[in-house]
């Protein structure tokens, strides 16, 4: 396979981006992390806390969340490239369409057929929103074209 068929995406925006989707993945994240941070206040040494299952899940969880930031990042600034969006307006567009592919029926099937309650799911919504069409505004503001005179 060759990469000369993946689009060139600025890198400070893949980092920027990355930071952005990893900020909102810690805000959903924080009930595990508070309960963490519990049980390594209740353990007695250090070293019986970092052997710890619920160390492992944590760490589990933060580095699974950073390499899926980075990859929604790059995947959302390729996307913004190759379509050639340049507005706000085709920015919201693009991410509401992102949300609407891979998002939407997810939180659909909770609502209609799992029966969930409305709350849980709109914090799931509201988050994947945010890592989308906020995504996409986001990085068109910083820009994500190695080079605009293209």
């Amino acid at each position: 396979m060759s990469l000369h068929y993946l689009p060139p995406v600025k890198p400070s925006a893949i980092a920027l981006g990355t930071a952005f989707n990893h900020g909102i993945e810690l805000a959903v994240l924080s009930p595990l992390f508070g309960q963490t941070y519990q049980r390594a206040k209740a353990a007695n040494t250090k070293e019986e806390f970092v052997r710890s299952r619920e160390a492992s899940s944590a760490a589990v969880a933060v580095g699974t969340s950073l390499v899926g930031s980075a990859l929604q990042a790059y995947g959302v600034g390729a996307l913004i490239n190759a379509t050639g969006t340049l507005s706000y307006k085709g920015a919201a567009y693009l991410g509401a369409l992102i949300f609407a592919a891979t998002s939407a029926p997810t939180y659909l099937a909770q609502l209609f057929t799992e029966k969930r309650p409305i709350d849980t799911v709109a914090v799931g919504a509201t988050s994947k929103i945010l890592e989308t069409v906020g995504l996409s505004l986001f990085l068109t503001w910083w820009g994500t074209r190695t080079n605009p005179f293209d």
